[in-house]
């Protein structure tokens, strides 16, 4: 069975609140409805799909870090200006043989995330 994308992403963190602020006003994601778990959370929705799972007051868990989550992004000027407005650290790259500029950037917690702009 072949795989048809990215269905969503558990972020484990320390300050629920702050990291819900985050994905929202950094990324634009919203707050939407959330099934009633016994467990602190959030989920932040892209469109019509839940893409960001949070789960509160939490420090990480048995499956260990990982690296990035990476989204596919459009209007880099507007995010970039979005970025500087709101003081937040990235860092850009361009692979201009591939048609792609990225910005890295880290959430709340330190989880990097990749943003990726196609031309």
């Amino acid at each position: 069975m072949p795989l048809n994308g990215l269905d969503h992403v558990t972020v484990n963190c320390a300050d629920l609140a702050r990291s819900r602020a985050f994905y929202a006003q950094v990324l634009g994601l919203i707050d939407g409805k959330r099934p009633p778990f016994p467990f602190p959370g959030a989920w932040l929705y892209l469109g019509d799909r839940p893409m960001v799972h949070l789960v509160g007051d939490a420090e990480g868990g048995p499956t260990g870090s990982f690296d990035h989550v990476a989204f596919e992004a459009s209007d880099f000027p507007a995010v970039r200006d979005r970025l500087v407005t709101l003081g937040i650290e990235f860092q850009e790259n361009t692979f201009a043989a591939a048609g792609l500029t990225q910005i890295f950037l880290r959430d709340p917690d330190g989880v990097k995330l990749e943003l990726n702009f196609r031309d």
